[in-house]
């Protein structure tokens, strides 16, 4: 064995070690995750649901338990982030502490599971997970203007409920299968959210970095698989071979992004009116297209000269002259030769110039008769019945195709030769893909999901790893739990809210934050979770956070996204802040996404760039978000407003402020040290009343309370 051979036997061993649980539990097998889901036994523990019996069979092996239950104000508060990303209202606060029954705790997880803003909060991890965003990235990360509609798609999906397997069906192959339903096509978005550097002048390299990306994403978003191991060989440790990358990459080889229409008939009209405006302008624009035919056709000439001759040429030949290849590498040359970009005004000198803008001022006089563009949808469909070929490529070079490959699922899960019915104008391709990821025999699909949720809950998964249920990934720390989950998922309809539903009901969930010394001894990273694990807030929950409780919150739902305020530094780099304040002051869902400009506070507290698939978030404590928190203007906005708010609420009474001020904030009232202390400082606070206030605000914005979730 060479010295490479014995690190790499060395290494694969010790990560096979590490997943499984050191502390002696029976080891999980390496290929768990792709072995059919089996029905496992429910422990019989007394007084426990099947989730916490799962749970204290672990811990009680240790002879642990739980921790005490968290008192009522905190589990509120908790639930409420987690479902909502928000936190409870005084009204709601009250509601809760003077309900009684038996099912009060339930009736608030029904309550927050029926609200709008859960969709808004759910939404959040998907989108990381689809690495959405409005920007193309790379250096010109120009704008896609219809992107959010997908966004909205996918908050409208989780407040409907509606059944994952459809979820997964519409966003793979939602043009195929529901061709009349608008929102199906907006859910191919997801296919559409790739990074792309579109003036590229390799273009068969950035074709095959767009189908990579896309194969990895769909592997890790609903399979919990890293596809992308296997562009150049074989997985090295998971049962996944080189070809079956390209399988599932020959799926969606023949794929074409469009621009659609959400509403035919007001496309049709837009059609009319602009016939009309072109037929009364058609003179003064011939005009202006004199003038600028030498100018864009220079820089068209510059522009084909950097492509090679041979894809140039394709620019120029009808499409039913090419093949689908050529076809994508035609669309893609032409996007960059005939760009608006070719020409601007500033082009112009002399009696060009002058001449230019009279016919730009005649034209203008024909405004009102132009019509407003329809709207239309950020979609991915086919190009045609018949797709390009896909090949094995040598070490993953595009420029080293070998022997190729047909659609197929992955090998060690399936050996069904899938079945393709094409459409009228798509070869089927996608739906015989969706419908085997969607498929109740396929072992990963709802492991994948159930274990995402768990996450969002108990901080990991029982799965860490969510994007990596292999052998390179965490083993799962309760894999019987995991796989009970899964057949409830599926029997619930593939309800997600009936995952939440029953985790958030359980023991587990509502017990206290505060482990005993003996669990933190024996089980310090919490994998049994004999507590419940205290988490910080995400950038977009604690802006959310200080919006509502400083009473700026504005509620409404979808549409464009927003622009809240930058430094000042930052509104050269594109983007502008919203006119409308009510606007920048939007959940943070509706921010506007850009790739190489995300918004300060969603960076500084770990928000992904969304250039690829995130599955979970990394928490880090720097200086800078110390320093944001204490000196960002917004902040002290936030503050000031949170000030006025309670003044407001409470009067001018120092004591009753500071009540109100943390109801507010951390939805308890102080203790008797805290009021008295607080309003000492108001009263000796040598500025106004409102100032006094504001600095007290301010200091809480601060508070690990409020930052944190117990």
């Amino acid at each position: 064995m060479t010295s490479t051979s014995f690190r790499r036997y060395v290494l694969f061993a010790w990560v096979a070690l590490v997943g499984s649980d050191l502390r002696g539990a029976e080891p999980t097998p390496a290929d768990w995750a792709f072995r059919p889901v089996l029905a496992p036994a429910v422990p019989p523990v007394k007084s426990a649901g099947p989730i916490d019996a799962f749970l204290l069979t672990q811990l009680e092996s240790q002879k642990l338990g739980f921790s005490p239950r968290a008192d009522r104000g905190t589990l509120l508060r908790r639930v409420t982030f987690d479902l909502i990303g928000l936190p409870p209202t005084p009204e709601e606060i009250g509601a809760f502490q003077n309900d009684t029954s038996p099912r009060a705790f339930e009736k608030v997880v029904d309550r927050l599971l029926e609200s709008p803003r859960y969709g808004e909060r759910a939404a959040l991890f998907w989108l990381d997970l689809v690495r959405f965003a409005e920007t193309d990235g790379f250096k010109a990360d120009d704008t896609r203007p219809n992107a959010w509609r997908y966004r909205d798609y996918v908050i409208e999906s989780f407040n409907a409920d509606k059944p994952f397997d459809r979820f997964i069906r519409e966003q793979i192959a939602g043009d195929e299968l529901y061709p009349n339903d608008p929102r199906a096509l907006v859910a191919t978005g997801f296919l559409r959210h790739y990074p792309d550097e579109y003036n590229a002048v390799n273009l068969e390299q950035r074709r095959q970095e767009i189908l990579n990306d896309i194969t990895d994403t769909a592997g890790a978003t609903f399979l919990g698989v890293t596809l992308g191991c296997c562009r150049c060989h074989d997985h090295k440790t998971d049962p996944i071979a080189q070809k079956d990358y390209y399988r599932i990459q020959s799926f969606f080889a023949g794929y074409n992004p469009v621009e659609v229409p959400v509403d035919p008939k007001a496309a049709a009209e837009y059609d009319g009116k602009l016939a009309a405006w072109k037929s009364k302008t058609e003179a003064i624009r011939a005009k202006m297209t004199d003038i600028e035919k030498p100018h864009r056709e220079k820089a068209e000439a510059k522009e084909r000269f950097r492509f090679q001759v041979e894809h140039s040429r394709l620019i120029d030949l009808p499409p039913e002259k090419l093949t689908p290849l050529e076809r994508q590498l035609a669309a893609m040359a032409s996007k960059q030769v005939y760009s608006d970009k070719r020409f601007a005004p500033t082009m112009l000198k002399g009696d060009e110039k002058k001449n230019w803008d009279a016919h730009a001022k005649e034209l203008a006089a024909f405004d009102a008769d132009k019509p407003k563009p329809p709207a239309m949808i950020h979609a991915m469909t086919d190009l045609g019945r018949e797709s390009p070929p896909t090949h094995n490529l040598k070490r993953g070079d595009w420029r080293k195709p070998d022997g190729v490959i047909e659609p197929a699922f992955l090998s060690k899960i399936s050996t069904i030769v899938p079945k393709l019915t094409p459409t009228a104008t798509t070869p089927g391709r996608r739906t015989a893909l969706a419908n085997w990821i969607a498929g109740v025999d396929n072992p990963l699909t709802a492991r994948v999901m159930v274990n995402r949720i768990w996450q969002q809950h108990f901080g990991k998964g029982i799965v860490a790893s969510s994007s990596d249920l292999g052998q390179t990934g965490d083993r799962p720390t309760h894999p019987e739990l995991l796989d009970w989950l899964s057949l409830e998922f599926v029997k619930s309809g593939w309800s997600v809210k009936y995952l939440h539903k029953v985790m958030v009901l359980t023991q587990a969930y509502r017990q206290g934050s505060e482990g005993s010394a003996e669990s933190m001894k024996l089980d310090p990273e919490n994998r049994r979770l004999g507590h419940f694990p205290r988490r910080r807030l995400d950038g977009e929950a604690l802006r959310d956070a200080c919006l509502a409780v400083s009473g700026q919150l504005n509620l409404k739902a979808g549409g464009p996204s927003i622009f809240p305020d930058v430094p000042a530094e930052l509104k050269g780099s594109g983007w502008k802040p919203s006119a409308d304040i009510a606007e920048r002051n939007r959940r943070s869902i509706y921010v506007f996404v850009k790739r190489n400009l995300r918004y300060p506070m969603f960076a500084l507290f770990d928000s992904p760039d969304r250039s690829e698939s995130c599955s979970r978030r990394f928490v880090t404590t720097t200086a800078p978000q110390a320093l944001a928190l204490l000196n960002d203007p917004t902040m002290l906005s936030f503050a000031q407003s949170l000030a006025q708010r309670v003044m407001k609420e409470a009067g001018p009474k120092p004591e009753a402020q500071v009540e109100r001020l943390f109801v507010v904030t951390l939805g308890r009232k102080p203790t008797t040290e805290e009021s008295a202390a607080l309003t000492d400082f108001l009263q000796r606070h040598k500025g106004t009343p409102t100032e006094a206030l504001v600095d007290l605000g301010h200091a809480v914005f601060n508070l690990n309370e409020f930052l944190y979730v117990d």
